[in-house]
Protein backbone atom coordinates (compact mmCIF):
# COMPACT_ATOMS: atom_id res chain seq x y z
CA UNK A 1 0.00 0.00 0.00
CA UNK A 2 0.90 3.40 -0.78
CA UNK A 3 2.99 5.23 2.11
CA UNK A 4 2.61 8.75 0.17
CA UNK A 5 -0.28 11.13 1.58
CA UNK A 6 -1.78 13.10 -1.11
CA UNK A 7 -3.74 16.12 -0.32
CA UNK A 8 -7.16 15.80 -2.76
CA UNK A 9 -8.13 18.96 -4.47
CA UNK A 10 -11.52 17.55 -6.53
CA UNK A 11 -13.69 15.06 -5.18
CA UNK A 12 -13.84 11.22 -6.85
CA UNK A 13 -16.60 9.47 -8.37
CA UNK A 14 -19.20 8.28 -6.01
CA UNK A 15 -20.33 5.52 -8.18
CA UNK A 16 -19.00 4.30 -11.97
CA UNK A 17 -20.78 3.64 -15.15
CA UNK A 18 -20.19 1.67 -17.90
CA UNK A 19 -21.49 2.58 -21.63
CA UNK A 20 -21.95 -0.33 -22.81
CA UNK A 21 -23.29 -2.84 -19.86
CA UNK A 22 -24.17 -5.41 -22.64
CA UNK A 23 -20.93 -6.21 -23.01
CA UNK A 24 -20.69 -7.30 -19.29
CA UNK A 25 -22.99 -10.27 -20.38
CA UNK A 26 -20.42 -12.30 -21.90
CA UNK A 27 -22.02 -15.94 -22.69
CA UNK A 28 -21.20 -17.19 -26.24
CA UNK A 29 -22.36 -20.62 -27.15
CA UNK A 30 -19.79 -22.71 -25.97
CA UNK A 31 -20.67 -22.14 -22.67
CA UNK A 32 -24.20 -23.13 -22.84
CA UNK A 33 -23.51 -26.14 -24.45
CA UNK A 34 -20.62 -26.85 -22.06
CA UNK A 35 -23.24 -26.46 -19.19
CA UNK A 36 -25.03 -29.26 -20.46
CA UNK A 37 -22.53 -31.76 -21.18
CA UNK A 38 -21.34 -30.85 -17.44
CA UNK A 39 -24.58 -31.67 -16.02
CA UNK A 40 -25.00 -35.28 -18.59
CA UNK A 41 -21.46 -36.70 -17.36
CA UNK A 42 -22.34 -35.85 -13.55
CA UNK A 43 -23.05 -39.60 -13.04
CA UNK A 44 -19.88 -40.10 -13.47
CA UNK A 45 -18.11 -37.55 -11.38
CA UNK A 46 -16.85 -38.18 -7.55
CA UNK A 47 -15.92 -35.05 -6.16
CA UNK A 48 -15.56 -30.65 -8.12
CA UNK A 49 -13.26 -28.60 -7.58
CA UNK A 50 -13.88 -25.18 -8.12
CA UNK A 51 -11.15 -22.37 -8.91
CA UNK A 52 -11.83 -18.83 -8.01
CA UNK A 53 -9.61 -15.77 -7.86
CA UNK A 54 -8.78 -14.64 -4.35
CA UNK A 55 -8.76 -11.15 -4.84
CA UNK A 56 -13.15 -11.60 -5.46
CA UNK A 57 -14.20 -14.57 -3.28
CA UNK A 58 -17.64 -13.38 -4.07
CA UNK A 59 -18.09 -11.65 -6.87
CA UNK A 60 -18.64 -13.65 -10.40
CA UNK A 61 -19.01 -17.07 -8.92
CA UNK A 62 -21.86 -19.19 -11.06
CA UNK A 63 -24.83 -19.87 -9.24
CA UNK A 64 -25.01 -22.24 -12.14
CA UNK A 65 -22.37 -24.36 -10.51
CA UNK A 66 -24.52 -24.50 -7.19
CA UNK A 67 -26.08 -27.75 -8.74
CA UNK A 68 -23.05 -29.37 -9.33
CA UNK A 69 -21.93 -28.50 -6.30
CA UNK A 70 -24.79 -29.32 -4.61
CA UNK A 71 -24.88 -32.86 -5.86
CA UNK A 72 -21.05 -33.82 -4.72
CA UNK A 73 -18.22 -33.56 -2.55
CA UNK A 74 -16.42 -29.83 -3.27
CA UNK A 75 -13.48 -28.17 -2.46
CA UNK A 76 -12.64 -24.59 -3.60
CA UNK A 77 -9.29 -22.92 -3.88
CA UNK A 78 -8.91 -19.51 -3.78
CA UNK A 79 -6.30 -18.85 -6.50
CA UNK A 80 -3.49 -15.95 -7.41
CA UNK A 81 -3.33 -15.61 -3.13
CA UNK A 82 0.04 -14.52 -3.70
CA UNK A 83 -1.63 -10.80 -5.44
CA UNK A 84 -4.45 -10.63 -3.01
CA UNK A 85 -4.18 -8.74 0.06
CA UNK A 86 -5.95 -11.12 2.44
CA UNK A 87 -4.60 -11.15 6.06
CA UNK A 88 -5.36 -13.36 8.86
CA UNK A 89 -8.41 -11.43 9.99
CA UNK A 90 -9.63 -10.77 6.60
CA UNK A 91 -9.34 -14.55 5.97
CA UNK A 92 -11.67 -15.52 9.06
CA UNK A 93 -14.13 -13.16 7.36
CA UNK A 94 -13.93 -14.63 4.03
CA UNK A 95 -14.00 -18.13 5.26
CA UNK A 96 -17.35 -17.67 7.64
CA UNK A 97 -19.21 -16.03 4.61
CA UNK A 98 -18.40 -18.66 2.38
CA UNK A 99 -19.12 -21.24 4.80
CA UNK A 100 -22.21 -19.62 5.51
CA UNK A 101 -22.89 -20.19 1.75
CA UNK A 102 -21.92 -23.84 1.66
CA UNK A 103 -18.44 -24.21 1.01
CA UNK A 104 -17.26 -25.99 4.25
CA UNK A 105 -13.63 -26.83 2.45
CA UNK A 106 -11.45 -23.64 1.19
CA UNK A 107 -8.02 -23.82 -0.23
CA UNK A 108 -5.43 -21.02 -1.08
CA UNK A 109 -2.90 -21.32 -3.64
CA UNK A 110 -0.22 -19.78 -5.87
CA UNK A 111 -0.13 -21.77 -8.69
CA UNK A 112 2.63 -19.57 -10.76
CA UNK A 113 4.74 -21.32 -8.27
CA UNK A 114 3.32 -24.54 -8.16
CA UNK A 115 6.96 -26.83 -8.22
CA UNK A 116 7.54 -25.34 -4.93
CA UNK A 117 3.59 -25.87 -3.71
CA UNK A 118 3.56 -28.42 -0.77
CA UNK A 119 0.09 -27.65 -1.08
CA UNK A 120 -0.33 -29.38 -4.23
CA UNK A 121 1.35 -32.54 -2.71
CA UNK A 122 -0.45 -33.20 0.28
CA UNK A 123 -3.74 -31.77 1.12
CA UNK A 124 -5.68 -30.85 -1.95
CA UNK A 125 -5.95 -34.08 -3.53
CA UNK A 126 -5.79 -36.19 -1.00
CA UNK A 127 -8.61 -33.95 0.78
CA UNK A 128 -10.58 -34.36 -2.71
CA UNK A 129 -9.85 -38.56 -2.03
CA UNK A 130 -10.92 -38.27 1.66
CA UNK A 131 -14.25 -36.57 0.62
CA UNK A 132 -15.07 -38.60 -2.11
CA UNK A 133 -13.99 -42.18 0.39
CA UNK A 134 -15.97 -41.08 2.82
CA UNK A 135 -19.50 -40.89 1.08
CA UNK A 136 -21.27 -43.40 -0.63
CA UNK A 137 -20.16 -44.52 -4.69
CA UNK A 138 -23.43 -42.59 -6.01
CA UNK A 139 -24.39 -46.51 -7.12
CA UNK A 140 -21.12 -46.26 -9.15
CA UNK A 141 -19.61 -49.98 -9.74
CA UNK A 142 -16.41 -51.30 -11.36
CA UNK A 143 -12.59 -50.41 -10.99
CA UNK A 144 -11.44 -47.95 -8.13
CA UNK A 145 -11.30 -45.16 -10.12
CA UNK A 146 -11.84 -41.47 -9.16
CA UNK A 147 -12.97 -38.54 -11.55
CA UNK A 148 -12.49 -35.04 -10.14
CA UNK A 149 -14.16 -32.29 -12.22
CA UNK A 150 -12.64 -29.16 -12.29
CA UNK A 151 -15.38 -26.17 -12.74
CA UNK A 152 -14.75 -22.33 -12.43
CA UNK A 153 -15.13 -18.95 -14.27
CA UNK A 154 -12.84 -17.89 -16.96
CA UNK A 155 -9.07 -17.29 -16.41
CA UNK A 156 -8.88 -18.17 -12.76
CA UNK A 157 -6.18 -20.86 -13.13
CA UNK A 158 -8.31 -24.00 -13.68
CA UNK A 159 -5.77 -25.43 -16.23
CA UNK A 160 -3.11 -24.37 -14.58
CA UNK A 161 -4.07 -26.12 -11.61
CA UNK A 162 -4.53 -29.59 -13.85
CA UNK A 163 -1.35 -29.35 -14.88
CA UNK A 164 -0.14 -28.68 -11.79
CA UNK A 165 -1.70 -31.89 -9.65
CA UNK A 166 -0.45 -33.56 -12.81
CA UNK A 167 3.51 -32.75 -11.72
CA UNK A 168 2.64 -32.64 -8.43
CA UNK A 169 1.71 -36.32 -8.16
CA UNK A 170 3.34 -38.01 -11.06
CA UNK A 171 5.58 -36.43 -11.75
CA UNK A 172 4.44 -35.75 -15.77
CA UNK A 173 6.20 -32.45 -17.52
CA UNK A 174 4.10 -30.95 -20.30
CA UNK A 175 0.78 -29.32 -20.43
CA UNK A 176 -1.90 -31.81 -20.37
CA UNK A 177 -4.09 -29.03 -20.69
CA UNK A 178 -3.54 -25.35 -22.54
CA UNK A 179 -2.97 -22.99 -20.54
CA UNK A 180 -3.19 -19.23 -21.34
CA UNK A 181 -3.70 -15.45 -19.86
CA UNK A 182 -6.93 -14.71 -21.78
CA UNK A 183 -10.08 -15.88 -20.81
CA UNK A 184 -12.38 -18.69 -22.74
CA UNK A 185 -8.85 -20.61 -23.77
CA UNK A 186 -10.57 -24.14 -23.04
CA UNK A 187 -13.70 -24.22 -25.10
CA UNK A 188 -14.99 -27.74 -24.34
CA UNK A 189 -15.27 -30.39 -22.00
CA UNK A 190 -12.15 -32.30 -22.57
CA UNK A 191 -11.16 -35.81 -21.96
CA UNK A 192 -9.84 -37.62 -18.70
CA UNK A 193 -6.39 -36.47 -17.72
CA UNK A 194 -4.70 -39.05 -15.48
CA UNK A 195 -3.71 -37.53 -12.25
CA UNK A 196 -3.14 -39.62 -9.38
CA UNK A 197 -2.04 -43.78 -9.48
CA UNK A 198 -2.97 -44.23 -6.19
CA UNK A 199 -5.83 -44.54 -6.52
CA UNK A 200 -6.26 -44.18 -9.63
CA UNK A 201 -7.58 -40.24 -10.09
CA UNK A 202 -8.69 -38.21 -13.30
CA UNK A 203 -9.04 -34.87 -13.33
CA UNK A 204 -11.99 -33.30 -16.06
CA UNK A 205 -11.25 -30.32 -17.20
CA UNK A 206 -13.88 -27.73 -18.25
CA UNK A 207 -14.53 -24.35 -19.95
CA UNK A 208 -14.52 -21.35 -18.22
CA UNK A 209 -18.07 -20.46 -17.35
CA UNK A 210 -19.91 -17.31 -16.55
CA UNK A 211 -23.69 -16.54 -15.04
CA UNK A 212 -25.52 -15.38 -18.66
CA UNK A 213 -26.74 -12.58 -16.23
CA UNK A 214 -24.12 -10.68 -13.92
CA UNK A 215 -26.33 -8.70 -10.86
CA UNK A 216 -24.49 -5.49 -10.85
CA UNK A 217 -21.89 -3.59 -12.93
CA UNK A 218 -19.36 -3.45 -10.12
CA UNK A 219 -19.69 -7.82 -9.86
CA UNK A 220 -19.25 -7.47 -14.43
CA UNK A 221 -15.86 -4.69 -13.75
CA UNK A 222 -14.10 -6.90 -11.43
CA UNK A 223 -14.58 -9.55 -13.13
CA UNK A 224 -13.28 -7.77 -15.78
CA UNK A 225 -10.48 -6.57 -13.89
CA UNK A 226 -9.46 -9.88 -13.24
CA UNK A 227 -9.09 -10.89 -16.54
CA UNK A 228 -12.43 -13.21 -16.69
CA UNK A 229 -13.90 -10.97 -19.45
CA UNK A 230 -12.09 -10.73 -22.22
CA UNK A 231 -10.61 -7.26 -22.42
CA UNK A 232 -11.45 -6.06 -25.80
CA UNK A 233 -15.21 -6.98 -25.16
CA UNK A 234 -15.47 -4.00 -22.77
CA UNK A 235 -12.39 -2.61 -23.84
CA UNK A 236 -8.90 -2.21 -22.26
CA UNK A 237 -9.56 1.74 -21.55
CA UNK A 238 -13.04 0.96 -19.96
CA UNK A 239 -11.61 -1.63 -17.75
CA UNK A 240 -8.71 0.81 -16.68
CA UNK A 241 -11.11 3.20 -15.65
CA UNK A 242 -12.78 1.13 -12.83
CA UNK A 243 -9.68 0.26 -11.68
CA UNK A 244 -8.72 3.82 -11.77
CA UNK A 245 -12.07 4.31 -9.85
CA UNK A 246 -11.75 1.38 -7.75
CA UNK A 247 -8.26 2.65 -7.05
CA UNK A 248 -9.61 6.75 -5.20
CA UNK A 249 -12.97 5.33 -4.21
CA UNK A 250 -10.61 2.76 -1.50
CA UNK A 251 -7.52 5.27 -1.39
CA UNK A 252 -4.75 2.72 -3.27
CA UNK A 253 -2.97 5.71 -4.63
CA UNK A 254 0.27 2.96 -5.93
CA UNK A 255 -0.83 4.00 -9.35
CA UNK A 256 0.19 7.78 -8.86
CA UNK A 257 4.00 7.30 -8.21
CA UNK A 258 4.53 4.01 -10.39
CA UNK A 259 3.14 6.11 -13.66
CA UNK A 260 4.76 9.71 -12.45
CA UNK A 261 1.71 11.21 -11.72
CA UNK A 262 2.08 14.38 -9.89
CA UNK A 263 -1.24 13.34 -8.08
CA UNK A 264 -4.23 11.02 -8.01
CA UNK A 265 -6.71 12.05 -11.26
CA UNK A 266 -10.32 10.71 -11.95
CA UNK A 267 -9.43 11.19 -15.46
CA UNK A 268 -8.80 8.06 -16.94
CA UNK A 269 -7.70 9.61 -20.42
CA UNK A 270 -5.21 12.09 -18.36
CA UNK A 271 -4.21 8.54 -16.51
CA UNK A 272 -3.62 7.01 -19.56
CA UNK A 273 -2.06 10.04 -21.32
CA UNK A 274 1.04 10.33 -18.56
CA UNK A 275 1.17 5.89 -18.89
CA UNK A 276 1.40 6.36 -22.75
CA UNK A 277 4.18 9.01 -22.31
CA UNK A 278 6.10 7.24 -19.76
CA UNK A 279 6.02 3.77 -21.30
CA UNK A 280 6.45 5.83 -25.03
CA UNK A 281 3.34 4.29 -26.26
CA UNK A 282 2.22 7.03 -29.16
CA UNK A 283 0.35 6.34 -32.29
CA UNK A 284 1.43 8.34 -35.79
CA UNK A 285 -1.30 9.42 -37.25
CA UNK A 286 -1.87 11.86 -40.37
CA UNK A 287 -3.46 14.79 -40.24
CA UNK A 288 -5.43 15.09 -43.62
CA UNK A 289 -5.66 19.41 -43.07
CA UNK A 290 -2.42 19.97 -42.73
CA UNK A 291 -0.89 16.79 -44.28
CA UNK A 292 1.10 16.20 -41.35
CA UNK A 293 1.89 13.42 -39.42
CA UNK A 294 0.98 14.10 -35.94
CA UNK A 295 1.95 11.91 -32.46
CA UNK A 296 -1.01 10.51 -30.45
CA UNK A 297 -1.00 8.64 -26.99
CA UNK A 298 -1.84 4.86 -27.70
CA UNK A 299 -4.41 5.00 -25.40
CA UNK A 300 -5.20 1.31 -25.94
CA UNK A 301 -1.50 0.35 -25.19
CA UNK A 302 -1.58 2.21 -22.33
CA UNK A 303 -4.39 0.57 -20.82
CA UNK A 304 -2.36 -2.70 -21.49
CA UNK A 305 -0.05 -1.82 -19.70
CA UNK A 306 -2.02 -1.16 -16.62
CA UNK A 307 -3.85 -4.29 -16.72
CA UNK A 308 -1.19 -6.17 -16.54
CA UNK A 309 0.62 -4.09 -14.05
CA UNK A 310 -2.20 -4.71 -11.76
CA UNK A 311 -2.88 -8.82 -12.61
CA UNK A 312 0.60 -9.17 -11.99
CA UNK A 313 1.24 -7.74 -8.99
CA UNK A 314 3.13 -4.93 -9.92
CA UNK A 315 0.94 -2.27 -8.27
CA UNK A 316 0.50 -4.08 -5.20
CA UNK A 317 -1.93 -6.49 -4.13
CA UNK A 318 -5.58 -6.21 -3.61
CA UNK A 319 -9.31 -7.50 -2.45
CA UNK A 320 -11.75 -6.29 -4.49
CA UNK A 321 -14.81 -7.84 -2.25
CA UNK A 322 -14.59 -5.70 1.10
CA UNK A 323 -18.11 -4.61 0.08
CA UNK A 324 -19.37 -8.31 0.73
CA UNK A 325 -18.38 -8.90 3.59
CA UNK A 326 -20.15 -5.96 5.47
Amino acid sequence: MSSRIYQITKPFRKTFEVANQEALRWFPGHMFKSMERMHAILKDVDCVIEVHDAKIPFSGRNPRFRDIISLRPHLLLLNKIDLADINAERRLSVENKLKSQGVDTIFYTDLRNYEKSLILKKEILPSAINLIESRPRYERTGLKEYNVMVIGVPNVGKSTFINAVRWSHIKKKGKATKVGAVAGVTRSVLTKIKVHTDPVTFIIDTPGILTPKIPTVDVGMKLAVCGCIPDHFIGQDNVVDYLLYWFNKHQRFEYVEKYGLIEPTDSVTEFLTQVAIKSKKVKKILDPDTNQYRYLPDFIAAAVIVLKDFREGALGVYFLDDNQLK
